[in-house]
């Protein structure tokens, strides 16, 4: 496999430097939680291998959420290890997997890394990025290994409704492909949670993690829903080959976060709300960017209108007001696209990068 580092990754707020960044609109999960929130001992846990799908108690929790059997849970480092076995148990060089774009880069890069041929399903502005069905046909094939969705979409928080979820797994069932529907920010949608896809069906495989909706990014946890007997055991030999188990004390905290997630879910949609209002209100009061506004997770996906300087304005704004969004490149998109994460700053911070969006833009008006 050749693999090459993304954009994203190369200039992530982590590698730019935290220390240099004022406002920060980059991040695409909910604000990072603290340990002492659980109030919690865990000197007593002892650091042994684990259960190799997983801490059967979590499992137990996710199925319940999901509406599958506690088998059909698979614990992994993070949705990119969920994505990385995945990708890999399922793709040879040159089977053909057919991908919503834009979309987050581990969804596109591992399949290109083992030599898959990537198909885009483009999702337009003008269309609300929503995803065409019947576009969605037409791309697949019988040589269609894999077809890779996103709800909540990352970047642009556009949200499958029951219906079209439905349509997905009806076409991947006739074709004999395979539904990945990566569904991280599922517990934030603003109109209505549709089933999660692999309790609707035995060819759809959902994926989620801690990281976006919960702002536990840190535990990289996440985990595989799947309910095909063959692709279980198959995903299983990979995460064992791979790294055997998942940490004891990451499962633990999070086993020990969820047994709680309806409170900690009420409080963490109040917090989103909030900020949600700064951004549409953001957006209704100025003229230099335009959106579709998201139907769930905490990132929008505007774009600067055509007389401003793009160069100029990231310039501007990085260097001038230490403001950093992430930029339409990331996601293979034209610059003037931009992903505003408004789930993780404090709405002060929220606010004030804003308000710097304007100043840099004015700036750099042509």
């Amino acid at each position: 496999m050749k693999y090459r580092r993304a954009s994203i990754e190369i200039e992530s707020p982590e590698e730019y430097g935290y220390d240099r960044i004022d406002c920060n609109l980059a991040e695409s999960s909910f604000t990072d939680q603290h340990l002492g929130r659980l109030g919690e001992d865990i000197e007593a846990l002892v650091l042994q291998y684990g259960d190799h799908l997983g801490k059967p108690e979590l499992r137990r929790i996710l199925a319940e959420d999901a509406g599958v059997g506690p088998d059909d849970v698979m614990l992994t480092v993070g949705a990119a290890g969920a994505l990385f076995i995945v990708a890999s148990s399922l793709l040879e060089a040159g089977d053909e997997v057919v991908i919503c774009f834009p979309n987050y880069t581990t969804n596109l890069e591992t399949p290109r890394a083992i030599g898959a041929k990537i198909r885009r399903l483009e999702l337009r502005f003008d269309d609300g990025f929503r995803v065409d069905m019947d576009a969605l046909a037409e791309l697949v094939s019988d040589r269609t290994r894999l077809i890779s969705l996103t709800t909540p979409h990352n970047p642009t928080g556009a949200v499958l409704r029951e219906s079209e979820l439905r349509r997905a797994i009806e076409i991947a069932e006739t074709k004999g492909a395979w539904l990945l529907v990566d569904e991280t920010y599922r517990g934030l949608s603003y109109v209505g949670t549709p089933p999660c896809a692999a309790s609707l069906s035995p060819r759809a495989i959902s994926i989620s993690s801690l990281s976006k909706t919960w702002g536990l990014p840190g535990l990289r946890l996440g985990w595989i829903l799947c309910r095909d007997p063959d692709l279980k055991e198959l995903f299983l030999a990979a995460k064992e080959q791979i790294h055997i188990s998942t940490s004891v004390l990451d499962e633990e905290i999070a086993w020990r976060y969820l047994k709680d997630r309806d409170e900690h879910l009420r409080r963490i949609r109040g917090v989103i709300n909030e900020r949600f209002t700064c951004l549409r209100e953001f957006i209704a009061g100025q003229a230099d960017l335009e959106w579709v506004e998201p139907d769930g997770g905490v990132i929008a996906f505007p774009r600067l209108r055509e007389e401003i300087d793009v160069d100029l304005f990231y310039q501007v704004l990085n260097d001038d007001y230490g403001t950093f969004v992430g930029p339409g490149h990331w996601f293979d998109m034209d610059r003037r696209y931009m992903r505003i994460g408004y789930g993780w700053p404090e709405v002060e911070e929220l606010a004030r990068g804003l308000d710097n969006l304007t100043k840099a833009a004015a700036r750099a008006r042509g």
